[in-house]
Order: structure tokens, then sequence, then C-alpha cells
């Protein structure tokens, strides 16, 4: 089997016209839906970014018992067990995490690797003393701290300077050579759509606005403060970089036209979470709870075998750890005993049920489940820190080490289930003034209310619930789904919840 794993980063489903999107323009995703099997509730797991991959490599969740961090020594990796086992793995990103403290275990779990450098706040260029006053008298206020990005946008003058751009290309050089030889996977993973929103400007000139000011491409992970032609602004940038990643992907699918890949290649794309672009009066993610815009999330997939299901649609619960044991089984390994994701094959053929229910959430915040028709927020009576502890044997955050002040007081805790019989650290997480538990880029969580939806009546989320029963149901679904990932027992007291 020859795989191509296409993975964006914050691609809303909302923008993509297979997904019912009127204001984007994304031609060449509906090109890819007619051949595909497309996943109507699709979940995220752990969240954000290297949380999402750590579940995306192992095929479990991780955000109960670790905040943002690399991949663990007991991890199952989907690439290394394909790349121990024969397979070919290979990658092409811009995703700049992974060269941070917090995801420096990632790439190396490939066969090869190729990072394009200068995305986003990319440590690339170097200006000792950067002329902060000319910089900044281009772009909006709210964009002033983003000195490594006004510095990596001097050197992108040509579409080709792009970082998308560089990455399918990339990608198409090594399908250039490879695409002949058998038993390999190529995973292209843009850092786009994902801030900051600049794409170049034929795409951009596609989404007119009548914002007239500096650049505004960043939205702040904050409440909805802008004025109505800011939000446009925003807005717009976004849906260019979203058509930008769209016109680039059906490059790919023209290569496989051309070389006729569909014969014998499966292709796959999806994204790590969604982003608010001010629903619910929040931009982004991190702070606020998983609305639907995060949490579900955009998945097809073509697989030759089911060439006959191109067009049709899964209405199935699925989850981001299923990706894992699917990619595994698609090369005929088997799949580890501590994975809790399934492999999708089976639902190629058809819709049938996967699971009754599906957690997913950020370290330190609300617990949350869903069964494709109702989802439930549970945030604990008492948000501090205070009950709460991570574990692990990599103490690293997104982009640093933890403090020797958080290490002194580090006790030794008894093995998991999914740690293959050693024992981790058992660290307290940063905290904020008040005790709050402080997510990795810290800032604190809001709107920490618990809270029930009916997507069916209520889609966006807008009138909460109230329905003992159905809550109740989701309560026991919650329980048993921590009890198979081995939750802490902690996490049970904190939520209110019985651990037997």
């Amino acid at each position: 089997m020859k795989t191509v794993f296409v993975f964006l980063d914050s691609l809303n489903r909302n923008a993509m016209e297979p997904y019912g999107s009127e204001q984007v323009y994304t031609p060449n995703f509906s090109r890819f839906a007619e051949r595909a099997v497309t996943f109507d509730n699709h979940y995220v797991g752990s969240l954000p970014c290297i949380p999402a991959r750590r579940d995306l490599h192992s095929g479990r969740i991780n955000f109960l018992h670790r905040s943002w961090g690399p991949l663990e020594p007991f991890d199952d990796s989907f690439p290394e067990i394909l790349k121990q086992a024969g397979t070919y793995t290979h990658i092409v990103t811009d995703h700049h995490h992974y060269f941070a403290d917090g995801g420096a275990t990632y790439h190396q779990r490939y066969a090869s690797w190729e990072l394009v450098r200068g995305q986003a706040i990319d440590r690339w260029k170097a200006h000792v003393k950067p002329d902060l006053e000319a910089m900044r008298a281009d772009y909006h206020p709210l964009q002033h701290h983003r000195v490594n990005y006004m510095t990596n946008r001097q050197y992108v003058t040509r579409e080709e300077d792009y970082c998308g751009p560089q990455v399918f290309g990339l990608a198409q050089q090594f399908l250039d050579k490879n695409h002949d030889c058998d038993d390999w996977l190529l995973q292209v993973e843009c850092f786009d759509p994902h801030e900051p929103f600049h794409a170049p400007p034929r795409f951009r000139e596609m989404y007119p606005t009548s914002y007239d000011g500096p650049i505004l491409d960043w939205p702040f992970y904050e409440r909805v403060r802008e004025t109505p032609e800011e939000i446009a602004e925003l807005r717009a940038n976004y849906a260019a970089l979203t058509s930008m990643c769209d016109e680039y992907f059906g490059r790919l699918l023209d290569f496989f036209d051309e070389k006729d890949l569909w014969k014998d290649t499966c292709l796959i794309l999806t994204t790590d979470h969604g982003f608010l672009l001010g629903e619910h009066d929040w931009w982004s993610k991190n702070r606020m709870p998983v609305y639907d815009e995060i949490a579900r999330i955009p998945l097809m997939i073509y697989h030759p075998a089911w060439a006959g299901q191109g067009g049709t649609r899964r209405q199935s619960l699925t989850q981001a750890t299923d990706i894992m044991p699917t990619i595994l089984d698609l090369h005929g390994q088997n799949i580890p005993g501590d994975v809790l994701g399934k492999s999708l094959l089976p639902l190629m053929a058809g819709d049938r049920a996967l699971r009754e229910a599906a957690i997913f959430g950020y370290f330190g915040a609300a617990c949350n489940v869903t069964d494709g028709r109702y989802v439930y927020f549970r945030y604990p009576e008492r948000f501090t820190a205070e009950d709460l502890y991570e574990y692990t044997l990599m103490p690293t955050r997104m982009t640093s080490r933890f403090a020797i002040s958080e290490l002194v007081g580090a006790t030794l805790a008894n093995p998991f289930s999914f740690s293959k019989g050693v024992p981790l650290l058992k660290l307290r997480p940063r905290a904020g003034e008040k005790g709050n538990p402080v997510e990795v880029q810290g800032m604190n969580f809001e709107d920490t209310q618990t809270r029930l939806y009916d997507l069916g009546a209520d889609p966006h989320q807008e009138n909460p619930l109230d329905d003992p029963e159905t809550e109740q149901r989701l309560i026991s679904a919650m329980t048993q789904l921590m009890r198979e990932a081995d939750a802490p027992d902690e996490l049970f007291a904190r939520f209110n919840l019985d651990p037997v």
C-alpha cells in the first residue's frame, strides 16, 4: 500500500464546500469529495496542536494526563511502527512546533523529514536589532508583539516563498521520485490555514472587504472586540488562506490523475482542530469551551478498494485517535493493545456504529463528551489546579522546559496501563495568580460552566439544554471512557465522578 496523508492545521469544516460552505471557494476539496468517503461526525481528542499530534501518533487521548508535550518513550507511534516494519515514512512540514522543546520527539519517528522554515513565529531569520518602529507601522496594534512573524514576512515576496506552496512543492518532489515504488507513507503537513492568515495576493483579492488599515491577519485568542470592518478583514484573510490550501491540494489531485495513483494509493485529508472566527463571540481556540466549530473536524478518505464508494458520506461517530490504527490497518500492521482508537477501514464499505461516545478536551479544563447528537461540557465545581497533576517522563512544554521549581516537588507515580510498566513523574501544573490551571500558552480558561447541547435542534450551540436523563447518560459514557483511558484517580474526584 501507498498512502498520502494530508494534514492541515486549523481547517474549519464550515469553510469547506463539501461541508456546506458557500462563502469560501474550495473546488478541489469538493473534487476530492467526489472520490472519497466523507465523514460527518469526526471529532478531536486532545487539544491543541501538539497534544492533537500525540493522539494522532499513538491512537489514544492524552489530555487526561498531560498538557502540551512530546511523544513519551512509552508512546506508540504509527510512522515508527511502519518504519520498523519496512514501510518508508516521510513527512514534509512547516509546523515549527516540531522543532520546539514541546514537540521535539515527533519528526524523528519518520524515516526522513523535510522542514520548511519561516512559518508564523518560527525563529528563522536573525535580526539582532530589528527596526521595530518601522515594522509595526505596517501592522495592526493587535499584532505588534509578533516580532518573529513581522521579521519572517519580510522574506516572503513571491508566491513560491510562502510556506504552504513550498510544502506541497516538496511533496511533489517526493512523488516524482517515488510514486512508482511500493510500500510508503507521505505525510504532507501544512501549518496553514492556521494563523497568521497570510495568503498570496491573488487569493486575498477573491475576498474584498471595506477594511482600510494596516495588516490584520492574526486574531488574538480573546473575545471579539474588533469593529465589523476588522472582523470582516480577519475572516476574509482566513478564507483566502483556505482557498490557497485548496488550490495546492488540487495540484496534488492533478498528480494522482496524471499518474493514475487512484489505482493503488490511499489519500487521506483531515486536520487537528477547527477554529472560531467570531462565533460565540470568540476568536480561535484554547480559552473558551470546545464548541463544535473547534471540536468537529473534516475527514475524507479515498481507498482504491472502495473507489465505488466515492461521494458517499458516513454518520458514524469517529475521532482523531482513529487515524493511527486506520493507517496501520492500511499497511497490514497489527494495532498495539494500548491503542484506544479504531480502524476506519470497516466503515469504507458502509456506515456502521463504531462507538457510542467520545471524550475530548484540554488538559486542566473540561472533560467533554459527545454521542454525535448531544455534547456535554463538564467543568470541575472548584476550578483550581490544586487537585491536578501532569504525568510525564519528558518535562517540557510548548517552547520551554519545566522550571526547576516545578521539578523540585516531583514524586514518582505508579505506571499507567499504557506506560509499559514505567513509572512517571507526577508534577503540579502551572497555575495562575488565583490558583487556576493555566493552558499551555499562558492563558486562563474562561466561560467554565457545565453545559449540555442538542446539536440536532441547536447546531450553533446557542441554547443550553436542561435534560437530566440525557446528561446522566453522557456522564456515564464519560466515566466509562475515562476508565478505559486509565485516567488518574484524582480526575474522577475533580469532576465528581464515580471511578468504580
